[in-house]
């Protein structure tokens, strides 16, 4: 089974962040930008939240307030559920969703090394799967021919 680490190494490290006295509409405008669903809001080098397009739809667009005035860090989630790298991924999977989230970072040592999102993992899981069923066919198939 697959380690968080793992799932990185093959993605790749891209972290996308944003300022929490950036407004909200330039948090969606990167999101866009990057075709992601969730932005690490980071202070002074530090994660002290993250942003996601659930947060803008529960605590914006219901709420009447407007995005282009609205600070990023008045609506982030500020108790950040987060992972080591050494997780397995299937670990990683229930925290997330007995917490109902769908992105994850990543630390180590309290620095930031990546985010992994729902998709991510469950690439990871069908992945493992596969080598699984592989090694199996080749070894029945070994064993009887």
């Amino acid at each position: 089974m697959k380690t968080v680490a793992e799932i990185l190494a093959s993605k790749g490290g891209a972290i996308y962040s944003i300022a929490p006295t950036a407004m909200m509409y330039d948090a969606i405008v990167e999101m866009d930008a990057k075709n992601v669903g969730a932005l690490m809001v980071i202070s002074d080098g530090k994660l002290v939240g993250v942003i996601s397009e659930r947060d803008y739809l529960r605590k914006v667009a219901l709420h009447g307030k407007t995005s282009k005035t609205l600070p990023v860090a008045e609506i982030m989630t500020r108790a950040v559920v987060h992972v080591k790298p050494s997780c397995m991924i299937t670990e990683a999977l229930g925290l997330m969703t007995e917490k109902r989230i769908r992105h994850l970072p990543v630390m180590d040592d309290g620095r930031l090394c990546g985010v992994v999102s729902v998709g991510d993992l469950v690439k990871g899981v069908i992945d493992d799967q596969n080598f699984t069923i592989h090694k199996l066919e080749y070894y029945i198939t070994n064993e009887n021919g």
